[in-house]
């Protein structure tokens, strides 16, 4: 999430109440999530398990539990709780509606038709000559193209699954970022897409997604993807150009598949996978499970 315009370390640090290593007037561009950070970006982080990750990354700002050692070129928010005070900080720059304010800032493009059951959130951008169906429903700061084709009851922009437990009750991370669909996409019926935490959950261009589909925060899906009902992709996933997906392949959180790969029906996928063809519930060689299940047969 970029902020509308440059803000300085300690007006940041005075925000939630923080203490701050670096320069004051440090420049802060906005948030992230780790796995999107970019030069700029408010990271948070708060367990020592995830402190060199969070540390050297490409965030250089770190939202901290803890004083440490800050790298050259970095800064620090030393915080009691960083959970909340991401928060705080992502709730005082974006403006959360959720359906609940009148309609403002929604651009339609030309010969674009959207059936009257659809609902429509705030700040959202669609673009020409796409089709909304019945029931629909878009939620805030979505960007769609043109010829785009969004069938019945899909969701765009529901919040991402991402808490902590805490007290005994789940804690909501806030989500403040979107979902963009670029052109010529067609998504079917009963579809949900979550919006990034602090980014965007990309559906890249010409990509077909089929029937009750459900794509993670902050996911990106690539270029002339294929996939098939009843798949499920967690959060943070990087889905290369022209793969396919058949029925309920499951990915987990944070795994990339490489451009031109095909993940068979039911396969999960527990890690990065290279170009290949994969099959089974840890995503198998295709061609090595069927000399595997051979030599099985043959055993006497």
């Amino acid at each position: 999430m970029k902020f509308h315009a440059p803000q300085k370390l300690k007006t940041i640090a005075d925000l939630i109440g923080a203490r701050f290593v670096g320069p004051e007037n440090f420049e802060v561009l906005g948030t992230n999530e780790i796995h999107r950070v970019k030069p700029g970006d408010i990271v948070f982080v708060n367990h020592p398990k995830y402190y060199d990750k969070a540390l050297y990354s490409a965030a250089t700002i770190i939202l901290i539990d803890k004083e440490v050692d800050c790298p050259e070129g970095k800064a620090l928010l030393v915080s009691d709780d960083p959970f909340r005070d991401f928060n705080k900080i992502n709730t005082h720059f974006t403006r959360i509606s959720n359906f609940t304010e009148e309609l403002h800032d929604v651009e339609i493009g030309e010969g674009t038709k959207i059936h009257p059951s659809a609902v429509i959130g705030s700040h959202v951008t669609i673009g020409k000559n796409t089709l909304i169906f019945p029931n629909v429903v878009i939620g805030d700061r979505t960007v769609i193209g043109d010829n785009v084709i969004i069938q019945s009851n899909t969701v765009l922009g529901g919040d991402a699954f991402y808490y902590r437990k805490l007290n005994g009750n789940f804690d909501r991370l806030i989500s403040v970022g979107n979902v963009v669909i670029e052109n010529n996409v067609e998504i079917g019926n009963g579809c949900t897409i979550d919006r990034g935490v602090t980014d965007s959950t990309v559906i890249g261009e010409g990509s077909v997604l089929d029937n009750q589909i459900q794509v993670g925060h902050d996911t990106i899906i690539g270029k002339k993807c294929l996939i098939a009902s009843q798949v499920g992709i967690a959060g943070c996933c990087i889905i290369g150009n022209e793969v396919t997906l058949w029925g309920q392949a499951g990915i987990a959180s944070g795994n990339s598949i490489a451009d031109g790969s095909v993940i068979l029906g039911k396969t999960g996928v527990n890690r990065n996978l290279e170009k290949g063809t994969y099959i089974g519930m840890f995503a198998e060689d295709f061609k090595t499970y069927l000399k595997k299940e051979v030599k099985l047969r043959n055993l006497k």
